[in-house]
């Protein structure tokens, strides 16, 4: 069995998310590591012998009041593993480590997004307590739910 680490990313070394999505690709890549660099995100890496495997972050202000209320509601976000070690329970672990985190900061509600067309990771934060719907809606993406949990 591999060993695997859960770490808070050094913004020195997030261009070793690359490692897990397309970077050059994503058209927030820019934005994301801006919301680093201030501390509106906070981004943890799943490694496996020190290669970066996943991530989860949480966001505090996404100025939208469905997802983040100043200490009170927090943003779950990207949620990704690398492809091939999908359904392995590594999605799953993440998510019960930034709910840990986000306990220990004082937050008494998290929420995410999540398209409606992508029914594995719905399942998931459905079987992880993400079950009430704040927004069922669409927008320039696709279709997709607010999901709200208290923790």
């Amino acid at each position: 069995m591999d060993t695997y680490t859960i770490e808070k990313l050094d913004i020195k070394d997030y261009k070793k998310c690359n490692n897990i999505w397309n970077m050059k690709k994503c058209e927030f890549t820019e934005k994301f590591r801006k919301e680093i660099e201030v501390g509106n995100r906070v981004v943890f890496v799943y490694k496996i012998n020190g290669k970066f495997i996943g991530e989860i972050a949480y966001v505090i202000d996404m100025n939208d009041t469905d997802y983040t209320i100043p200490n009170q509601r927090i943003y779950i976000s990207r949620l990704i593993v690398k492809k091939e070690y999908r359904n392995q329970g590594i999605g799953g672990i993440l998510i019960d480590y930034i709910l840990e985190e986000i306990k220990k900061l004082g937050y008494k509600e998290a929420t995410i997004g999540v398209d409606k067309d992508n029914i594995s990771a719905l399942h998931l934060y459905q079987k992880k307590g993400f079950t009430n719907v704040l927004f069922d809606g669409k927008d320039e993406y696709g279709e997709f739910y607010k999901l709200i949990k208290e923790i």
